[in-house]
């Protein structure tokens, strides 16, 4: 039986090249609607819309963050804080696109440990990090995690 269920949704009117729609996190209502277009999707200066690539990237950052906080709890060594980035990839992969690359980014200030511990309980954490075990095998996914 599944433990939960989550939805977003996507309205888009016109073509891919000169349409634009809106997403929303219906689930939680924590936000949205959210602009998004394909023109803009490879724009890093437009900071008006999101992209899929940004919203891997804020689900792998906030499952990484979770499982990380679970595994160091589980080794008595809880966080007092964890800062996780991820910058997700978008490129170009035979005659269409893909995301190949999910750069986990982590750092942590945990009382009682050292950074060859921390570096082995976050590649613990990244393993059963279910948005990483989504990626895997699809893309590569790499970790840096330091001690603060």
């Amino acid at each position: 039986m599944p433990v939960a269920f989550r939805k977003a949704t996507t309205e888009w009117q016109g073509t891919a090249a000169e349409g634009a729609g809106t997403t929303t996190f219906v689930s939680s209502g924590a936000g949205g609607p959210f602009p998004v277009s394909l023109t803009k999707r490879t724009d890093q200066e437009d900071k008006t819309q999101t992209n899929p690539e940004e919203l891997l990237a804020a689900a792998h950052s906030t499952c990484f963050a979770m499982a990380l906080s679970n595994v160091l709890s589980q080794n008595d060594t809880p966080p007092s804080k964890l800062d996780v980035a991820v910058r997700v990839t978008l490129d170009k992969v035979g005659e269409g696109f893909g995301i190949t690359k999910s750069e986990l980014t982590v750092t942590g200030d945990v009382p009682g440990l050292d950074q060859a511990e921390f570096e082995r309980l976050a590649g613990e954490a990244e393993k059963g990090c279910p948005v990483s075990n989504v990626i895997r095998g699809n893309a590569e996914i790499t970790l840096k995690a330091t001690l603060s």
